[in-house]
């Protein structure tokens, strides 16, 4: 089977515009909770959130174009902008048809949604705007990212809730591997900080109603009480390795393990037990051909509900035995929030950073144990460890399960 790197990364959320200044945020334990701006929250029980303050997709796209785009498309296309430009392809020597990509949001373009509905009301909903349909389609950030760099091989979106791009990365890499493309662009991007995403997850009792942003998402910590929603995007450039090599390009990381399963078990609730996280952990594991023991790192879903973190951790438990206790387990949400469908490609991100970098990203604001959630969650510190093997977790409503596992190079 062929090798599958890394040969670019971009990024932008609440902690960083960038992979270089979100990664520095990450070592220093940066919170980028605080309060709503997007929408007034009077009227909401709800009152913080991980938002990207300051972003302007202007550096990126064309004004007026960027005018007839969802916020989530924007922040694709400004992650995907970092991506390319660090791999350094160059599309007029590739074969377009060997290029593509996988790029994910859970729920798309929500408040087109909202604010088309409104004018509808107001108009007439014959008269909302022309734009709205593909303004709001979940696929569309990831066709406006192959439009714009002419990659014209298979270009798809995987909508699997908050494991949506994980499961990306997990498909792209598998699609490399197998001989179907030379490159392939895999993340995802999510921005539903809205009047109906707030109030949907709220009336869930999925969110965190805390005022205090260093107590509002905090994996593991037995006071743990709802995620905090966040915005943001993250996309890896997939690259079959003699082809990367052919070109010099740098190589980031290398992608050689993947899982993906599902709970049947709830709508929304995950499997008390863990039994599909921790087959999907499993199957990332043996698809890389190496053994449970090898992995010094994992980037947990840890969303800060209850019910995840307990299940995830039983799923570690179940996968790796007694070796468990020896891992570094962290959840990266307690920096960012939840950024629902483009949560596992920042924190693949991360992952592979953490590799390259040798440091461990902490889960910051960590103060009551939990006795359910006992691994080394790595609390409040990051560390300067060097492993071989990281696996990055996603769980997603529906039941559905993605781990990819990278390799340091």
């Amino acid at each position: 089977m062929r090798r599958v790197v890394i040969t670019g990364m971009g990024t932008v959320n609440p902690i960083g515009k960038s992979v270089a200044e979100t990664w520095e945020n990450a070592k220093k334990g940066v919170c980028g909770i605080g309060p709503i701006t997007q929408i007034d929250v009077t009227n909401h029980a709800v009152k913080l959130a991980g938002e990207i303050r300051d972003f302007d997709v202007t550096t990126v796209v064309d004004k007026k174009e960027a005018r007839h785009m969802a916020r989530f498309t924007q922040l694709g296309m400004v992650a995907a902008d970092e991506a390319m430009k660090q791999s350094g392809l160059d599309m007029e020597k590739e074969d377009p048809l060997r290029c593509g990509v996988i790029f994910s949001s859970g729920i798309g373009g929500l408040q087109c949604s909202e604010d088309n509905v409104a004018t509808g009301e107001r108009r007439g909903y014959d008269k909302i705007s022309p734009f709205y349909i593909p303004q709001t389609i979940p696929n569309m950030s990831g066709g406006q990212i192959a439009i714009r760099y002419g990659l014209k091989g298979m270009c798809t979106c995987v909508v699997t809730a908050c494991a949506s791009s994980n499961n990306a990365i997990g498909d792209a890499f598998h699609y490399v591997r197998d001989g179907y493309a030379e490159v392939m662009l895999a993340g995802g991007s999510e921005s539903c900080i809205t009047h109906l995403g707030l109030g949907g997850f709220t009336a869930m009792t999925a969110l965190n109603k805390t005022d205090d942003p260093n107590r509002a998402s905090i994996p593991f910590d037995a006071e743990r009480a709802g995620f905090v929603m966040a915005e943001g995007a993250g996309i890896l450039v997939l690259e079959e390795y003699e082809h990367a090599k052919a070109r010099r390009a740098e190589i980031l990381g290398e992608v050689v393990g993947y899982g993906a399963t599902c709970d049947a078990h709830h709508i929304t609730a995950p499997d008390p037990e863990g039994n599909g996280g921790a087959a999907a952990m499993m199957m990332a594991v043996k698809d890389a051909g190496i053994t449970p023991e090898q992995v010094g790192y994992i980037n947990a879903h840890g969303t800060s509900t209850h019910l995840n973190d307990a299940g995830e951790t039983k799923a570690i438990k179940k996968t790796f035995g007694d070796h468990a206790y020896k891992l570094m387990v962290s959840s990266t949400k307690s920096m960012t929030g939840h950024l629902l469908g483009g949560a596992g490609a920042v924190e693949a991100i991360f992952s592979a950073m953490a590799l390259k970098d040798g440091f461990i990203p902490a889960t910051i604001n960590y103060k009551v144990p939990d006795p359910e959630c006992d691994l080394d969650i790595v609390p409040n510190e990051g560390r300067n460890v060097q492993v071989e093997y990281a696996l990055s977790n996603s769980l997603g409503f529906g039941g559905h399960n993605a781990s990819v596992l990278l390799k340091r190079v």
